[in-house]
């Protein structure tokens, strides 16, 4: 039986990437990008646990040979929710939050704000987060995921295309309206399982993406908001800018 105030975090940590093979092992300022994400995941006060779900032995031994949690899991995963539902498939924690694995800059306060607000209000089934969008071509862009919300901050809809769609004209400063959503997820244990138990829905496959099925499903889904917009390392350059941000920060 769940307990439905425990908290775990979970960072899906998978060796094979497309655009760089190997990424969560890849040296950002002298240290693995997966321990840089564990680094600042463990500076989240809410969380009871952190774990690590990974399919490679490498990335599990570099992970607690720093004094951290991995967990195994099947190489052949379709998705990260997935993994993660795995990974605590064993434990007892009502509350489940998703952190990728390639943002070495997460910010912990967000996570802590996630974990806040699925404690305090059991009505919800899930939550994620979202930053202005303030530039016209991330407005257009379909690789930046655009999200609108209920009066109740609940999400209505996700898509790659620019929603709400502007009759008139989109204005030249888009921020008042128009909100980036961020990939991170708070899921309640059950609806968790209910998602990677259903199959994908047509929606989810035509725009790509997971969170569609959730909606599909009737998830009632709040939307926090952020002024972090995630900085993911997928290139080598990614490599470079992080490293340059690190510094700052």
């Amino acid at each position: 039986m769940s307990d439905l105030k425990k908290v775990v975090g979970v960072i899906p940590a998978r060796y094979a990437s497309t655009r760089l093979p190997g990424k969560s092992l890849v040296e950002i300022a002298g240290k693995p990008l997966i321990l840089h994400v564990l680094d600042r995941v463990r500076m989240a006060r809410r969380l009871d646990d952190v774990l690590v779900a990974t399919d490679d032995d490498r990335i599990r031994d570099v992970v607690e040979g720093a004094g951290g949690k991995a967990v195994m899991t099947r190489e052949d995963h379709p998705s990260g929710t997935d993994r993660v539902a795995e990974a605590v498939s064993s434990s007892d924690a009502g509350i489940i939050i998703n952190i990728q694995g390639d943002e070495p800059l997460v910010d912990p306060d967000l996570i802590d704000r996630l974990a806040g607000v699925m404690l305090e209000n059991p009505d919800w089934d899930m939550g994620t987060a979202a930053t202005p969008i303030t530039d016209l071509a991330d407005l257009h862009a379909p690789a930046v995921v655009k999200v609108v919300t209920g009066d109740e901050g609940q999400a209505l809809y996700f898509s790659r295309a620019p929603i709400p769609y502007a009759r008139d004209g989109f204005p030249l400063d888009p921020s008042g309206v128009y909100r980036r959503h961020i990939g991170i997820y708070a899921y309640r244990r059950a609806f968790l399982d209910r998602i990677v138990s259903s199959p994908p829905t047509l929606l989810e496959e035509t725009e790509k993406l997971e969170q569609l099925r959730a909606l599909a499903l009737g998830a009632r889904m709040v939307v926090i908001d952020t002024d972090d917009i995630g900085i993911g390392v997928d290139t080598p350059e990614d490599v470079a800018r992080v490293e340059a941000l690190l510094g700052k920060d």
